[in-house]
């Protein structure tokens, strides 16, 4: 299970200035519904034991704009995006298939197209400007 402290990974304290009570709302919301996904992929593959954590969190302006690839304008930033750790890339495989994409959408999640996620799943709460469930960056 994922926390909030996990998704703050220590930046909410050394970037307490920009951690707005928004942020600090929707940075819950997407910890519950990351949740409820991984609990879901557990039902699903439950011979899969691989531990799922956070890639990446919490994205103040500094960090975001000194992350390779990071969109300038990133849910991260808001507290509306996570980066779930998937090595094996099991996750990833399981969110394109009929029951992932139904879990997604029961969830009310968006994720980022596995191809461009290696090592890791980028659900976000909010829908892309396509609004498609799966979208590329």
């Amino acid at each position: 299970m994922i926390t909030l402290e996990q998704f703050w990974m220590t930046r909410d304290r050394a970037y307490a200035s920009e951690l707005t009570d928004a942020i600090r709302r929707d940075a819950a919301e997407t910890v519950r519904r990351a949740n409820a996904l991984i609990a879901s992929f557990v039902r699903a593959n439950p011979a899969n034991t691989a531990v799922r954590g956070v890639a990446s969190g919490w994205r103040p302006s500094a960090v975001n704009a000194a992350t390779p690839g990071a969109a300038k304008k990133s849910n991260h930033m808001l507290g509306r995006a996570l980066d779930i750790t998937d090595r094996d890339g099991a996750l990833d495989a399981w969110l394109i298939t009929l029951s992932g994409q139904a879990a997604l959408t029961q969830i009310g999640l968006w994720i980022e197209h596995p191809s461009a996620t290696p090592n890791w799943s980028h659900v976000q709460i909010i829908p892309p400007a396509s609004g498609n469930r799966v979208f590329k960056p």
